[in-house]
């Protein structure tokens, strides 16, 4: 089994930085792609960003030039700064990983979310 453990939401006003992280733990034996996607209220599942083993790096138009993805592989963590929030931006943020398990079988695996308010 695969965990992702998400941390780091909260309330924020306007403009303001926060940082979340995502560790996968269980029975790993590689961590390909990681990512972020949101979920705001009422509307679809979006991708945020992504960021594979090898640090290239995908981000949303509506974050470029405002969040940063980045990894710790060893830590099989990935984190995501967030700069310069909007309102617009409050919505539940999920991590995903690829990943190969111990047992040799691969799939996408979600943590639970966590929730960014943007809000004065």
């Amino acid at each position: 089994q695969v965990q992702l453990a998400e941390s780091g939401g909260g309330l924020v006003q306007p403009g303001g930085p926060l940082r979340l992280s995502c560790t996968a733990s269980g029975s790993i034996f590689i961590v390909y792609a990681m990512g972020w996607h949101c979920q705001a209220p009422g509307k679809q599942h979006d991708l945020v960003a992504t960021i594979t083993s090898g640090g290239s790096t995908n981000y949303a138009d509506s974050v470029k030039g405002r969040f940063t993805i980045s990894r710790d592989s060893a830590k099989n963590t990935v984190y995501l700064q967030m700069n310069s929030l909007k309102p617009e931006d409050t919505a539940v943020y999920y991590c995903n990983a690829d990943v190969l398990t111990a047992m040799t079988t691969r799939g996408a695996y979600w943590g639970q979310g966590t929730q960014v308010t943007v809000s004065s």
